[in-house]
């Protein structure tokens, strides 16, 4: 199997910018496995299919043909979604499917796939804890609330810091007390609060975990 760096974490904590600016730099292949279940949900939402519809969005999981390509592409059964899946809305109904356990285990099938022919920089709130348990870099990545706050205001103008603090204490609440595959640090991570530091230290930081743990011959 190809080399796997797992970025963990809360949202806003800076995974995705990341995670990019090291695949970028090492030559892997980035993974958003967000988008996949913002894919998911997003493909329930226009077909009509509850949020809490356990079997039916399994089965949306088990059938979607996900490609997630260079420049945050995102295509869903051949149709490019990239703009669609980072809706706000989206995002937030995301959070539910995921915490579904059998869709989760649908995903994590084809995240598994993903690395076997690739060097991978995957991240999202299970990569060392449940996708690549044994990944040699496992790096859980954190920042300070209002740090996120900040980060996410960035993104999502239209929303008021308020709102955004709300939506990110829900997300978390969600995310760290689900019964399948709950946010949670693996034992073997290396934790980092990026909050403030700038991205190239952040991304120099864990290069030296990367050359510590794989650069000196022990794959995962």
């Amino acid at each position: 199997m190809a080399h796997v760096i797992a970025i963990d974490g809360p949202a806003g904590a800076g995974k995705s910018t990341i995670a990019r600016r090291l695949a970028d730099r090492l030559g892997y292949t980035y993974i958003d496995t967000g988008a996949m279940y913002r894919a998911i949900a997003l493909w329930a939402i226009r077909e009509g299919i509850g949020l809490a519809d356990r079997y039916r969005l399994e089965q949306l999981a088990l059938a979607a043909d996900i490609q997630l390509l260079p420049k945050r592409q995102v295509r869903l059964n051949g149709e490019d979604v990239s703009a669609a899946v980072r809706e706000p809305e989206i995002a937030s109904a995301a959070s539910k499917v995921a915490a579904i356990g059998s869709v989760r285990a649908a995903l994590v099938v084809k995240q598994r796939e993903m690395a076997e022919t690739r060097s991978l920089v995957m991240e999202g709130r299970d990569i060392g804890t449940v996708v690549f348990p044994d990944a040699r870099v496992k790096i859980y990545l954190d920042a300070d609330p209002a740090e996120r706050v900040r980060r996410r205001s960035g993104e999502q103008p239209e929303m008021s810091p308020g709102d955004l603090a709300i939506q990110i204490a829900e997300r978390d609440h969600r995310d760290r007390n689900r019964a399948e595959s709950p946010l949670i640090q693996a034992p073997d991570a290396v934790y980092l609060n990026s909050t403030g530091l700038t991205e190239e230290e952040v991304e120099e930081a864990i290069l030296k975990v990367v050359r510590a743990r794989i650069s000196n011959g022990k794959e995962q």
